[in-house]
């Protein structure tokens, strides 16, 4: 199923209008380093500075971008990220990446039109990648396939798959799982979020055994529309929780453990998914920006963020994710992933036709 298709537009412009007239309240700083253009911009403001380099990393000749949709990095500094290359296309799912942009390894064929969500995670001696593998329906028409959870080594051998979560018994059909992205529980569990399918929040043991699930679809708390991103916000001062990026809902919400409503947080759009580095919340927003949130969830900076360019990157029905030639140095489309590496600099890939990786660099 193609992001065309899917509720990555569900309620896509539902929070636009509102967006495009709020003025930014920690300001908006994009300064072009000369007029030709052939200079990084600069985004952000204060310690949330940063050169921004589009376009980032060397790809081999034996992958294209197509939308590009997670991001994470290992302990040594490699990134790893997930783009929805066609259906039988033979483009492996998964590239990895030194922080020079060097290409190491890729992997992933079988995963062809549901790249989506990518975290790691330290298990024992080694970290491991936790892949979200939406519903893959072939822009033929053909059968649609169930999507999956897969864990799998960090050069993609694999170490368990799980299928839909029958346990649940919420479920009339495989086909109508659809997730998006993993969080990793503090018992060494994780949760996975049901984003583009019942919108559901499961949960499981760290033996990969099914626990209980949450949430469906609805506007009250502890109810989500497209809860597309979910992490453990554990920042230092603030109790274990889980964080859901409600997508169409225009919201995050907070939830205990055990999936009990908390509370809601504004200052968003559109947004996408989380990490977290020291007492910072890093959101990408497919309204066209990066935001990052302090130890009390007010907004530090919306990074590439204009109220005007983000009514002209959601007009049209979105036209501009095709239209590369109009897209300008500084400013962002639709960020679909964002992480931080041990730096603070920060990895943006984006839900455009192309593709595209922004590498943050940070300005002392």
């Amino acid at each position: 199923m193609s992001d065309a298709l899917n509720p990555e537009r569900r309620g896509f412009l539902k929070s636009a209008s509102a967006t495009a007239a709020t003025a930014l309240t920690s300001g908006f700083f994009v300064h072009a380093s000369d007029k030709a253009g052939s200079k990084p911009a600069i985004v952000g403001s204060g310690e949330f500075t940063y050169e921004c380099h589009h376009n980032w990393g060397e790809l081999p000749e034996h992958i294209r971008w197509h939308a590009t949709h997670g991001v994470a990095t290992d302990a040594t500094g490699l990134i790893y990220i997930t783009h929805r290359a066609p259906f039988n296309s033979g483009i492996d799912t998964v590239a990895v990446f030194e922080p020079s942009g060097k290409f190491v390894r890729s992997f992933g064929k079988q995963w062809n039109f549901g790249g989506h969500g990518i975290d790691i995670r330290r298990d024992g001696n080694e970290e491991f990648l936790y892949l979200a593998i939406t519903t893959t329906k072939p822009p033929d028409n053909s059968p649609q396939r169930p999507g999956l959870l897969t864990k799998t080594t960090l050069s993609g051998e694999g170490v368990w798959e799980l299928p839909f979560p029958a346990e649940s018994k919420l479920y009339d059909s495989p086909e109508k799982y659809s997730p998006t992205n993993i969080a990793f529980a503090p018992d060494g569990g994780f949760y996975a979020a049901d984003g583009y399918g019942l919108n559901y929040i499961h949960q499981y043991d760290r033996d990969a055994r099914y626990v209980r699930s949450f949430g469906g679809t609805g506007e009250e708390p502890g109810k989500f529309k497209t809860p597309h991103g979910i992490w453990l916000d554990d920042r230092p001062g603030r109790d274990p929780m889980l964080v859901i990026a409600d997508r169409a809902n225009a919201r995050l919400q907070y939830l205990t453990l055990e999936g009990k409503p908390v509370s809601i947080v504004g200052n968003v759009s559109f947004p996408a998914h989380f990490d977290i580095r020291g007492t910072s919340l890093l959101i990408p927003d497919l309204h066209a920006r990066v935001s990052i949130f302090d130890k009390d969830n007010q907004v530090s900076v919306h990074l590439g963020y204009d109220p005007q360019w983000t009514e002209q990157v959601l007009a049209d029905n979105f036209k501009m994710r095709e239209q590369p030639e109009r897209w300008e140095n500084g400013r962002f489309i639709h960020p679909h992933d964002a992480c931080f590496d041990a730096h603070g600099n920060i990895y943006v890939v984006e839900w455009v036709v192309t593709g595209r990786v922004t590498f943050l660099k940070k300005v002392a």
